[in-house]
């Protein structure tokens, strides 16, 4: 199944704001902890700066933007203030679950592909019941690769573990940077846009979808 201009054999799945529902809480949280340090900064101005980046380049940026070093445990206390927050707001994506059910239904395999660590990724995918729905070894995160978004190396890492070539592997992602990665990668990308900025996922390449629910048919599974 799969090949050049056919139905993808693998379908690579970003999990923040495409499976679950992070990114509102991961950027209010980081809002909230950003202007603890001094920073006068809004949750929807953090998701506009910060949406897609590794936490790294989220505390060097911030750092830059403050004139300082952030504390040494910052990044540690931001993921343990967040995750908390994760474990009583945290939510699918609307027909998220039935996107993954559809691809798989169809005889095509899936895997995940985050910018977060290994380990937000299997507590998000914990709490909203979708870990289920993968595999262990379908679980991938820019922590295993050099690079992470917007560079292709993750989702060139999480094809090759899985088995297949990237002209047979679409992705889902509702990132620019998450897109440009997958561009770079020459990989079919559908950009999940009902709450991200549509036109940057357009400009990015990406082919775009306002519902989860659109994913099988787009990509001619069904």
């Amino acid at each position: 199944m799969g090949g050049v201009g056919g139905p993808p054999s693998l379908v690579i799945f970003d999990c923040d704001g495409v499976l679950v529902d992070s990114e509102r809480i991961s950027n209010r949280v980081l809002a909230a902890n950003l202007s603890s340090l001094g920073m006068s900064i809004s949750t929807a101005e953090s998701r506009a700066r910060y949406q897609g980046l590794l936490l790294a380049d989220i505390a060097a940026r911030a750092s830059a933007e403050l004139g300082r070093e952030l504390p040494e445990d910052w990044a540690e206390r931001y993921e343990r203030e967040r995750d908390v927050a994760f474990e009583s707001e945290l939510a699918i994506v609307p027909g998220a679950r039935a996107a993954v059910e559809g691809v798989l239904a169809a005889g095509a395999h899936a895997c995940v592909a985050s910018q977060g660590r290994l380990a937000k990724t299997h507590l998000t995918l914990g709490l909203t019941g979708l870990r289920e729905l993968f595999a262990e070894d379908a679980l991938f995160s820019a922590e295993s690769v050099p690079r992470g978004k917007p560079f292709p190396d993750l989702f060139l890492h999480a094809a090759a573990s899985m088995g297949f070539a990237a002209h047979d592997t679409a992705v889902v992602e509702d990132s620019a940077s998450g897109v440009k990665a997958a561009r770079a990668a020459e990989m079919r990308v559908l950009g999940y846009s009902a709450d991200s900025d549509a036109r940057a996922l357009g400009d990015a390449g990406a082919e775009l979808i306002d519902s989860m629910l659109e994913v099988p048919r787009r990509l001619g599974l069904t």
